[in-house]
């Protein structure tokens, strides 16, 4: 079995189901063709076992991230690329979302753990105060 994500008319994913085996055929067609057709949607194949540009099991990952709705499919890379989750944040070489700055090496450290959240505003990782 794989896993095919149907696009929209601006390749975001919409849905993402399990089909068929990539190496079969329907009526003579590889599955992204022929599912695109039948759905009149696009269609492309992904890898729940690639993230982050990296197979999880030690074998050849394929674009870039394992889809999920809202992803956007970039043909340039031919990858599947998360939601931006801030303005801020570039783009990395493992298809993954950078913030300008590290986070601090302290974080999750402690007792109670030092946790962080990023400010946009000033384009920096504050700590979150106890409540």
């Amino acid at each position: 079995m794989a896993h095919f994500a149907f696009l929209d008319e601006n390749n975001i994913v919409t849905e993402v189901i399990v089909g068929i085996d990539e190496t079969e055929t329907i009526e003579g067609k590889d599955p992204e063709t022929w599912y695109s057709e039948f759905r009149r949607q696009t269609c492309k194949r992904t890898s729940y076992n690639t993230r982050g540009g990296e197979h999880i099991l030690g074998g050849t990952p394929f674009r870039g991230n394992y889809a999920g709705i809202g992803y956007e499919y970039r043909e340039d890379l031919d990858a599947f690329i998360p939601p931006q989750p801030f303005p801020s944040w570039e783009l990395n070489d493992n298809y993954l979302w950078e913030a300008p700055v590290p986070m601090p090496e302290d974080a999750g450290t402690g007792e109670p753990p030092k946790l962080y959240r990023w400010d946009e505003e000033t384009t920096n990782w504050v700590v979150v105060e106890e409540s």
